[in-house]
């Protein structure tokens, strides 16, 4: 998509790993009427994808033509949010080892490229809330509003282990995951390409002490004051 526009219509919502913004950047959607774009599970999706292929997840001829291989497909339907040459992948992804695979592939030039481009497709004329961690920065930096949603690391782990129990997952404490999200946030910030970090022009919120209605409140008020003021139509976009 071209960035030559003044804004695009996105709501973009970046945020450390755990940070419950997959969760806000949902139910502001919902709230708001507009087309939902998680980001996370794309990488993710590749990573587990990439593995399952037993390609090496380094820059190289390999990955390069797995990558033009591939045929990625998301939000196919309200039971498939992603899957790749056709395979379901909507829940493989939320297993605990992916995170670490994503955290790998991510780093990956060809991959972010790969993905950026999906993604400005993705979001072409359509106002929707897209949430990763670069996206008020890199891949729509002229998004009309702009979110970072962060929370200490502490409940950031605890919501990562409540999430895994309800699936079924108990292989892991909640000191391994406390270690891993650490790991996680020193990899994603000091990546060289598309480093987590927050937008300049971007709304700061911590979530530690907030539930999920305050939030959805205060970002929808924020939403919607910004659309009126620059006159985008809200509205079903999905």
């Amino acid at each position: 998509m071209s960035q030559n526009n003044e804004f695009a219509k996105i709501i973009a919502i970046d945020g450390p790993s755990g940070s419950g913004k997959s969760t806000v950047a949902k139910e502001l959607a919902r709230a708001l009427g507009v087309l939902y774009i998680d980001t996370g599970a794309m990488f993710r999706a590749l990573g587990f994808y990439a593995d399952q292929q037993q390609i090496e997840l380094v820059e190289g001829v390999d990955l390069t033509n797995f990558l033009n291989s591939i045929k990625m497909d998301y939000g196919v339907s309200s039971t498939c949010l992603i899957r790749i040459n056709g395979v379901d992948l909507t829940e493989k992804i939320r297993e605990h080892h992916v995170s670490k695979l994503a955290s790998i592939i991510s780093q990956l030039p060809s991959v972010r490229k790969y993905l950026l481009d999906f993604q400005r497709s993705l979001a072409m004329n359509k106002v929707c809330v897209m949430e990763g961690r670069d996206i008020g920065t890199v891949v729509f930096p002229n998004s009309f509003c702009k979110f970072f949603i962060t929370a200490s690391v502490d409940i950031r782990a605890e919501r990562r282990l409540k999430q895994l129990q309800q699936s079924g997952d108990n292989s892991v404490t909640l000191e391994q995951i406390k270690d891993d999200v650490r790991k996680r946030d020193e990899t994603d910030m000091n990546r060289v390409v598309a480093p987590l970090k927050k937008a300049d022009d971007a709304m700061l919120l911590d979530t530690t002490e907030l539930d999920i209605n305050n939030i959805i409140n205060i970002l929808s008020n924020e939403v919607k004051f910004r659309a009126a003021h620059l006159g985008f139509s809200l509205g079903s976009s999905t």
